[in-house]
């Protein structure tokens, strides 16, 4: 069965007219928020979308305002004929897919700013300062264009989707956010745009960030202190793989977890392969 043509929308009006459109029609709406590169990871997140709503709309936006001045914002993988061709594939009615000016009319940034406070500081937030501030206002931004009803996240981006639903709550957003769990290869790497960025030999020491999750949630019965000594113990003999930061959270605050806490925790750990930095997490339960 031949896919039907997917509607490309790159300006603000026109997202805006297919949403009116669907709106007056009594249909649904879900977005699909990415910076495109996309993989299965965001297959799952369109299909779960798809389960949600009549129209989906996925957004396809390298945004600026997320890199700081020494990342890879220029480096970041763009595909975006693959990405409309996989779109398509998976029944997406129309991809959004504006131009830096269009999203940001003043010199390519937003003069104004919808801050993360303190826990957009912290693990993420202190490797990359002024990051989520800049998710939250490009997060924002989509939100008041697309006005969905429902909006789709991955889990992988821990700290975002609870900063993302944190906002939503606090600002009385009209969305259900809804996050996805994480895709990963057959070896338990998460799949994340950045991966083929690895060069040739790096894809194994990327695995070090899987074994290490893997590790913590072996522990968790022994307490926290127990699961990040086992996570940190992976990366002792990983000369490939440099550590920023591993810490062990409330997923209900995102605040660190005590040693004598019980109940859910979130494993989050951030490294950089080569020169490719990767983040992942996995939530676990200290009995």
């Amino acid at each position: 069965m031949v896919p039907a043509p997917i509607r490309t929308l790159t300006t603000v009006d026109e997202a805006r007219a297919l949403v009116r459109e669907a709106r007056q029609a009594g249909r649904r709406v879900a977005l699909v928020p990415t910076m495109g590169a996309l993989h299965a990871g965001h297959a799952a997140l369109v299909r779960t979308a798809l389960e949600e709503a009549d129209l989906v709309i996925a957004s396809i936006f390298v945004n600026p305002m997320q890199f700081g001045p020494h990342e890879d914002l220029d480096r970041y993988p763009r595909t975006p004929d693959a990405d409309l061709a996989a779109l398509a594939d998976l029944g997406v009615t129309a991809a959004f897919m504006p131009t830096v000016d269009e999203m940001y009319p003043d010199g390519g940034r937003s003069a104004t700013l919808v801050t993360a406070g303190h826990l957009g500081t912290v693990l993420e937030g202190r490797s990359r300062p002024g990051h989520f501030d800049g998710v939250l206002t490009v997060v924002t931004k989509l939100l008041s264009i697309v006005t969905p009803d429902v909006a789709v996240f991955g889990e992988k981006d821990g700290q975002q989707l609870f900063l993302v639903r944190r906002m939503v709550r606090d600002l009385d957003l009209p969305v259900r956010v809804i996050g996805v769990p994480t895709v990963r290869e057959p070896d338990g790497l998460a799949l994340s745009s950045r991966n083929r960025l690895l060069q040739a030999g790096e894809r194994d020491d990327a695995l070090a960030l899987s074994r290490a999750l893997r590790a913590a949630g072996k522990a968790a019965d022994r307490g926290v202190e127990a699961m990040l000594a086992a996570a940190q113990a992976v990366f002792q003999d990983e000369t490939g793989v440099r550590l920023d930061y591993l810490a062990v959270v409330d997923p209900r605050t995102f605040l660190g977890a005590s040693d004598d806490h019980h109940g859910p925790v979130q494993v989050l750990v951030a490294a950089r392969v080569g020169t490719v930095r990767l983040i992942d997490n996995a939530v676990f339960t200290i009995p």
